[in-house]
């Protein structure tokens, strides 16, 4: 089995009757919470602050509860992405807190997600990027700080276009050092910084 490594990347939820907050809102606001403190407060990404501030990030919630539903799921939004204005939608966060909270069966499901952007012939046009609560690295220990730049409050896949991220790396000529910069702020961050990161 092996250890997927990718690189990273990321609209609000509908208010239920009465104004209250449903389940899927409190599912996209603490991922917009960890996507606002972490992901773009700790410059994990630095392509993620424009299509935040752009409002092109689509953020949806899986109701699914097996891996075949959420393959399912993640086909549509993959045909989604590929046929929408990428000035209106540049890139989908597939939350899904209902399915695959093991970290290992999350990272097999991954081998799925590639099948199904070859089958679709969307190599090369889309990538499915992933974050988790248990991420873990090939590399490094459960434990490992390091692992926390891709630890999000619950299993998600992250649909990216392939054209938008050639044109962020463009612009960011030191893209390669991200991930070795990304490390060495969580190492000196730590565990008890990341810890007072989420505290009101």
């Amino acid at each position: 089995m092996k250890l997927h490594v990718q690189q990273q990347g990321p609209c609000p939820g509908v208010r239920g009757d009465n104004g209250r907050m449903s389940d899927q809102d409190t599912i996209i606001a603490d991922t917009r919470r960890w996507m606002e403190r972490a992901v773009i407060g700790l410059n994990l990404c630095p392509f993620a602050k424009g299509v935040h501030v752009k409002q092109q990030i689509r953020w949806r919630v899986s109701p699914a509860g097996t891996p075949e539903a959420l393959l399912d799921d993640l086909v549509a939004e993959l045909k989604f992405l590929a046929e929408a204005d990428p000035e209106q939608v540049d890139t989908t966060l597939l939350i899904h807190p209902g399915v695959l909270q093991d970290f290992l069966d999350f990272n097999d499901f991954l081998d799925l997600a590639d099948a199904a952007l070859e089958a679709l012939g969307l190599e090369g046009v889309l990538q499915v990027a992933s974050f988790h609560p248990d991420y873990q690295f090939a590399d490094a220990a459960s434990d490992d700080i390091g692992n926390f730049t891709n630890r999000s409050p619950y299993p998600t896949l992250h649909l990216i276009r392939e054209a938008s991220l050639d044109k962020a790396v463009e612009a960011f000529p030191e893209a390669e050092t991200i991930y070795e910069t990304n490390i060495a702020t969580m190492q000196k961050l730590g565990h008890e910084g990341w810890r007072k990161l989420w505290e009101d």
